[in-house]
């Protein structure tokens, strides 16, 4: 334990004077540092901002789940969202995102029994919500199936996408109950799908938080050796994930927000949260009680070296997601921006209101410690005799990890993308059950109905492409503006499921044939705009992810080669990951034991967002490592100091804190739908490959293969780069 300090030196730890001698502060802080005296000094009134800060959003956060939507999984500027405006502006929002509420009679037609009195019930129930436009009642050859056991009742968007889900969520549960024992009523559609894939995965965010929460505890209790430094992280995440609920909600009041945007928020907070409080409170607890520093020394210097490493390490994860508001859909956006949000809120808690606790806490800090712990460990033996074995046998070392993660990269060849199915949803969601029906009794197409709108003048040659193309099973009679205005709508029926493959080709067919004027959309074509766009906007971002990764890293370390090894080390972890998801979620090894049905594909939105968000994970250790590799080559100029003593000090916390992620991350693929799973399963395996094979092995090898090159520096790149270290005193 820490020196007892008189009544005198504790008032001067918290005073901003920086004259004191002998015992005091020697050494000039920079800014960091300077930071860390400043809030500690401040403290109540810091502290208070927070408390006004995270109360005040706080109270939006309950509602969170409510607010946002899961819609917004569109290409802005397509031809499919502009068929889907059009469709509601003169069509009486018969459009992608209306409701359809599927009535189906297991035995007699529904012209009798139950069916008629059920079916007026249904219209009346659609009739009174203000939010829906025209009501179209069942029509004979179009919406009754021919045996006459089921029909559709159509319920136009009247509210824009993000509404409509919420439109969706009111009514379900009523018009379900309009059912009888003979006659089912289901409401399904887009809007329907997003809503019962919210509820299940509101379901499925509870449950993993419930097993989250005590493993995470329980990891950090043993990295810390203490119970109360442990509660320190959770504490921190929790304000920062709070916050940025709050805040979400209140961003959803101007731009629609994807409920997306919270579980990504959710995950990165407690994520990274706990990375950044691990790697502060460490050196803290190094400086306070190993070194025996005064706690005021001791903030500065911790604030200093890993307060500056947390910095650049969030600065890499905000500028890896930023690449992804580069893809032109509103869920992407809102996704990134929700995660960048959380990481903001974290990062400003790590270094405003942590340092804080710290000091007043100070050595009770230490309460509750395990009976080996020593608490002023920062450079841990364990992990030096690793970096020895690693110096002394590199390539050994270093070609068995290159061998593990190519091997597990390998299967990325033959990795196929596709938008999410129905197989998404439960088996018995609302939604899911009315598509299944919607198909036995009108053909495999016919969920996925084309709308294609046209002038009144080249609707007739429109019609004709339609019926003589051999993608399309059946025609609707052309539909006039509801408006009076000139356009005109023709639905037709594929001869496949909407997720087919070959309904892409049948599209791309019906746009080049049909008359100019004609624009082709439906729910089903909104998807594959997606996934065009998506398949064209991946190379660029991965590639400004990279370009900006290498750069910070450069600005950071001062060090070309080194920064270029550690960001296409990164790849590796990433590459093998996706290798992974080929195997479980394509080709389905595994899906007995996480409870899914695998789909034949990765859903298309996985490969340019998981990306961002595991090179984001992944430059997040290499700066940890990297930052105490550089401050040990600062003051050593040895390349085996640096590369030893960075695993001695860091190696600790990066496995720690690599533990939690897992943890966090396996913990969403343990329930709910199958997006959640492929986050956590994907995530998980690129932190676990990452931080144990690439930070921990592969990158301390470079390091020792490059010795003294890892950190050279043409002069002309030194007079360019502004002036960074992380060696103090």
């Amino acid at each position: 334990m820490g020196r007892a300090e008189t009544k005198e030196q504790i008032v001067a730890a918290t005073t901003p004077d920086t004259t004191r001698t002998g015992s005091a502060m020697s050494f000039q802080p920079g800014p960091l540092g300077r930071l860390g005296l400043w809030v500690t000094a401040h403290g109540r009134l810091v502290t208070l901002v927070w408390v006004v800060l995270v109360i005040g959003l706080g109270a939006f956060a309950p509602s969170v789940e409510k607010n946002l939507s899961g819609a917004g999984w569109q290409a802005d500027g397509s031809e499919s969202v502009a068929v889907r405006e059009l469709a509601q502006e003169h069509f009486g929002g018969n459009a992608s995102h209306a409701i359809q509420v599927v009535v189906h009679s297991a035995g007699a037609p529904l012209t009798e029994g139950d069916g008629p009195s059920v079916l007026r019930q249904v219209e009346a129930r659609l009739d009174a919500e203000p939010r829906l436009a025209d009501v179209v009642a069942p029509v004979p050859g179009v919406s009754i199936s021919p045996d006459g056991r089921t029909a559709i009742v159509l319920a136009g968007a009247g509210v824009d996408t993000n509404e409509m889900v919420k439109v969706a969520t009111d009514i379900k549960g009523p018009l379900q109950d309009l059912s009888t024992g003979s006659v089912q009523v289901n409401p399904t559609g887009s809007s329907l799908l997003w809503s019962d894939f919210n509820e299940a995965n509101l379901s499925a965010m509870l449950t993993s938080e419930m097993f989250s929460w005590p493993v995470t505890l329980a990891i950090l209790v043993l990295a810390f050796g203490a119970l109360v430094a442990a509660g320190l992280p959770l504490l921190l995440t929790l304000a920062g994930l709070v916050a940025s609920a709050g805040s979400l909600v209140l961003i959803n009041e101007v731009v629609p927000v994807s409920i997306w945007a919270m579980n990504f928020a959710m995950m990165f907070a407690l994520a990274l949260g706990i990375d950044y409080a691990l790697f502060i409170v460490v050196r803290y607890r190094g400086a306070r009680m190993g070194q025996h520093e005064t706690a005021r020394e001791a903030v500065a210097e911790t604030m200093d070296t890993a307060g500056k490493a947390v910095l650049l390490s969030g600065a890499t994860v905000l500028v890896s997601l930023s690449a992804v508001m580069l893809v032109p859909s509103p869920s992407f956006r809102s996704m990134a921006g929700g995660i960048m949000l959380s990481v903001l809120f974290v990062l400003a808690a790590s270094l405003t209101l942590l340092p804080i606790v710290l000091a007043k806490l100070d050595n009770r800090i230490n309460k509750l410690s395990l009976p080996w712990v020593h608490t002023g460990e920062h450079r841990s033996p364990a992990f030096a005799a690793w970096g020895e074995r690693l110096w002394r046998r590199p390539v050994v070392w270093g070609l068995g990890s290159l061998i593990v993660l190519v091997a597990l990269a390998a299967p990325i060849l033959g990795l196929k993308t596709a938008m999410p199915s129905i197989k998404v949803l439960p088996e018995d969601a609302s939604a899911r059950v009315g598509y299944e029906q919607v198909k036995d009794a009108f053909g495999p197409g016919a969920p996925g109905m084309l709308q294609v709108v046209t002038s009144k003048d080249d609707a007739p040659d429109a019609a004709r492409v339609l019926e003589g193309d051999p993608g399309i099973g059946a025609v609707l009679p052309t539909m006039p503006a509801g408006d009076g205005s000139d356009f005109r709508m023709i639905s037709a029926v594929p001869n496949v499921d909407p997720s087919d493959p070959a309904l892409s080709t049948t599209v791309d067919r019906l746009r080049a044939d049909l008359p100019g004027s004609a624009l082709v959309g439906g729910a089903a074509v909104e998807n594959l705009d997606l996934k065009a766009q998506l398949d064209k906007s991946t190379p660029l971002v991965i590639g400004v992810v990279l370009v900006l990764g290498f750069l910070l890293l450069l600005v950071a370390l001062q060090a070309p080669l080194i920064s270029l090894l550690g960001t296409l080390a990164s790849l590796l972890s990433t590459a093998a990951a996706f290798g992974v998801a080929r195997l479980v979620f394509q080709d389905g090894h595994g899906s007995g034991l996480l409870g899914f049905e695998h789909q034949g594909f990765l859903d298309a939105w996985a490969p340019v967002f998981f990306f961002a968000m595991i090179f984001a994970i992944a430059m997040d250790y290499t700066v940890f490592l990297l930052a105490s590799a550089k401050e040990h080559w600062e003051k050593s100029g040895d390349p085996h100091e640096a590369m030893v003593g960075a695993l001695a000090h860091s190696g600790r916390v990066i496995f720690a804190a690599g533990g939690v992620m897992v943890a966090v991350f396996f913990t969403f693929a343990l329930s709910g739908p199958l997006p959640p799973k492929e986050m956590g399963v994907i995530l998980g395996v690129a932190v676990l490959l990452d931080a144990f094979l690439v930070r921990l092995v592969l990158l301390p090898v470079m390091l020792r293969l490059a010795g003294r090159a890892a950190w050279a520096t043409p002069a002309w790149l030194r007079r360019v780069l502004p002036p960074i270290t992380f060696s103090h005193g």
